[in-house]
């Protein structure tokens, strides 16, 4: 779904100081980017950045880099960041527009990136598009050699071929799974944050089903 262009996003991001407007600059050396070194995880697909935002307030002691492509949402994503970190000054946030296809451009093999998040990303149903999906062995093997041993990703979604093609993606890619629901809610997960996304399709009656999966050390 395409968001309408707003003018007052980028001026607002350019003002912001976690949004990073050439990431090139920063491969290799994105923890300096940050006040302190710390775990970093990469959201991708960041969006409206309501689970960046959440899961980056409630995790200060870990870096959260948000990147999606559209420039517009991240300045949504800034707005939604701003209204929850209120008056605390955002240190473990850093966002990006960029794309996610590419990010061998953006990241060295050496990051230190422990989690990878996407969430609810587009399915791309279509035979002739799946080489599209964030979670296509493609992808999986970019995320393979960014992560650090035992690194994880974290995948959500309410689309079923998606989840069961990931699924199959994941075993072919090597990767060892903790966890494979059909209905991440009724496991009462602790750790589970909500994105704006998941909120909507759960006010739908539609279960969010997940996968998380790690490189063996």
């Amino acid at each position: 779904m395409r968001i309408r262009k707003k003018k007052w996003a980028l001026p607002e991001l350019e003002e912001c100081g976690y949004y990073y407007p050439a990431p090139k600059e920063y491969k290799g050396s994105w923890q300096a980017a940050f006040s302190k070194k710390q775990p970093l995880h990469l959201d991708l697909g960041c969006g409206k950045g309501v689970f960046l935002a959440d899961t980056a307030f409630l995790h200060p002691g870990i870096n959260f880099i948000g990147i999606d492509i559209s420039v517009d949402i991240l300045g949504v994503a800034r707005r939604n960041i701003a209204s929850c970190y209120q008056n605390k000054p955002v240190e473990n946030i850093a966002m990006f527009s960029y794309d996610i296809e590419k990010l061998l451009e953006v990241f060295g093999t050496r990051e230190g990136i422990s989690r990878i998040y996407v969430n609810f990303c587009n399915p791309w149903p279509k035979a002739r598009a799946h080489k599209k999906r964030l979670t296509h062995p493609n992808q999986l093997a970019v995320y393979r050699q960014l992560l650090v041993p035992g690194g994880e990703i974290w995948f959500k979604t309410d689309d079923d071929g998606l989840y069961l093609a990931t699924r199959r993606y994941f075993a072919e890619s090597g990767f060892t799974v903790f966890l494979d629901t059909e209905d991440l809610h009724a496991q009462k997960d602790a750790e589970n944050v909500f994105s704006e996304h998941e909120h909507m399709f759960t006010d739908r009656g539609m279960r969010t089903k997940a996968i998380r999966v790690k490189v063996e050390a």
